[in-house]
């Protein structure tokens, strides 16, 4: 079945990764077998709340056509992962597509064990069945560290050798990250503390409000410095976070910058694929409106290439194959007024103090973008479309420059914005019957923007 059905909702998105009722929340495992991208997903395949955690799976050739498969892993009555098979990864362990995963049993005290399952046919291309192992690998966290939070594994190389990331957080409301030797994937050691809340680099950029990092994800930048991604808990998701810096040979991680991976407030738990050349992000969007108003919760967020720009910044744009979503021709090309559909791809770039309004309500109110290149900023200002959060409009800081580049990716109300290649804003905004989807751009400014139409194979 293809994503991109019609949905009966009209804020559905239709060309992001998402089941096709009920609760989806973190990627887990992106993995690329056999030519095809395996994206696998928290998943309540019974109801639209968070509850009775499978995962789900769909797959691609393109990373634009996505095509359901059945559930992937299913709880085991009386098994290790019976309340649950939570975030982890997919690993290839000598020719066989493994899931790492965060097991809870039926009497969990809030502590996860590490567990596995096996594609049972590594020749389907589809990895359409999982067998789980019986026993986790990690039963629990290490003693000594009084660690009170302890999930999503996440398995990664370097210098030939297989090593773990553990999520973790401790009594005294520190986070870190646990490090585990895992060459053998059954046999697990822990070397030590990979980071913690106490560093310096971190605890500028994140202040002391998160208890936890969740979801830590490790990649080699294309410069050779090292990329660690977390997933800020503090008794609830909070947002998530970055910290560039060099690996050192006996694995503790030097941050020298960080940052928040994405502005908005609907983003979080982003799980990465490193490929050869590149590596992709893909991030859970959460609803912004209360559980139980429509028939599905959840959606993934356009896949991104990350890498890293020379002053340590995150590099973040758009993956290239989402072009392929794009109509034959644009429906417009210059600044003015112009319909909207319910999915485009827009590209605003100014030189000067630019306004983009995006959608009007019936009383007038508009959702703009103000781009500002010489103040450096750009201004997301939806305060008129409710959400359960209110907030002030969000002001992304980028360096000031000749011009300034933009980037809209909506579908419903999935709303992902590209600052150029500096930084990313996620954002939920639901459609009332009677807003207008209008497009005006200040005069000055390049504008070019298509509409989302189903992608075809081939």
């Amino acid at each position: 079945m293809s994503l991109a059905a019609p949905p009966q909702d009209p804020n559905a998105p239709r060309f992001r990764v998402r089941p096709p009722a009920n609760w989806m929340n973190d990627p887990n495992g992106p993995f690329r077998w056999r030519g095809r991208h395996h994206l696998f997903y928290q998943h309540n395949p019974d109801a639209p709340v968070h509850a009775n955690v499978h995962w789900g799976h769909a797959s691609s050739t393109d990373l634009a056509h996505w095509e359901h498969h059945p559930i992937a892993l299913t709880p085991t009555p009386g098994g290790p992962d019976e309340a649950g098979c939570w975030s982890g990864c997919v690993v290839d362990d000598e020719g066989v597509p493994t899931a790492v995963y965060t097991g809870v049993d039926r009497d969990h005290t809030g502590l996860g064990t590490i567990c596995l399952a096996r594609a049972a046919d590594p020749d389907d291309p589809a990895l359409a069945d999982w067998t789980p192992l019986p026993v986790p690998v990690v039963t629990g966290p290490p003693e000594g560290l009084d660690v009170v939070m302890f999930r999503d594994p996440f398995v990664f190389r370097h210098d030939g050798r297989r090593w773990a990331l553990v999520g973790a957080g401790h009594a005294d409301g520190t986070p870190s990250v646990l490090l585990y030797d895992c060459d053998d994937l059954t046999d697990w050691r822990f070397t030590g503390v990979l980071l913690d809340g106490h560093d310096p680099v971190a605890r500028a950029a994140f202040g002391g409000r998160a208890t936890g990092w969740e979801c830590p994800q490790l990649y080699a930048a294309q410069g050779g410095e090292w990329v660690l991604v977390v997933s800020l808990w503090d008794g609830h998701p909070w947002t998530t976070g970055y910290l560039t810096g060099r690996l050192d040979a006996d694995l503790r991680l030097t941050p020298r910058t960080a940052g928040l991976l994405d502005h908005g407030r609907d983003f979080y738990a982003p799980a990465v694929l490193q490929e050869p050349d590149r590596v992709l992000l893909w991030g859970w969007s959460w609803e912004a409106r209360e559980q139980g108003e429509a028939d599905w919760a959840g959606v993934l967020s356009a896949p991104r290439v990350v890498d890293v720009h020379p002053d340590g910044a995150l590099r973040v744009s758009p993956a290239p194959e989402l072009r392929r979503l794009r109509a034959a021709e644009p429906f417009v090309t210059a600044p003015g007024r112009a319909g909207l559909p319910a999915a485009y791809d827009l590209t605003v770039t100014a030189r000067e103090h630019t306004t983009v309004t995006l959608l009007r309500s019936a009383e007038g109110a508009e959702l703009t973008l103000r781009l500002d290149p010489d103040g450096g900023t750009v201004t997301l200002d939806r305060d008129d479309w409710p959400r359960k959060e209110a907030g002030a409009p969000i002001v992304v800081p980028v360096p000031s420059a000749e011009k300034l580049t933009v980037r809209v990716l909506v579908d419903g109300s999935l709303y992902e914005l590209f600052v150029g290649d500096r930084a990313t804003v996620t954002e939920r905004v639901y459609e009332r019957a009677d807003d207008i989807r209008e497009l005006s751009v200040t005069p000055g400014a390049s504008v070019t923007g298509w509409a989302l139409a189903p992608p075809t194979r081939g």
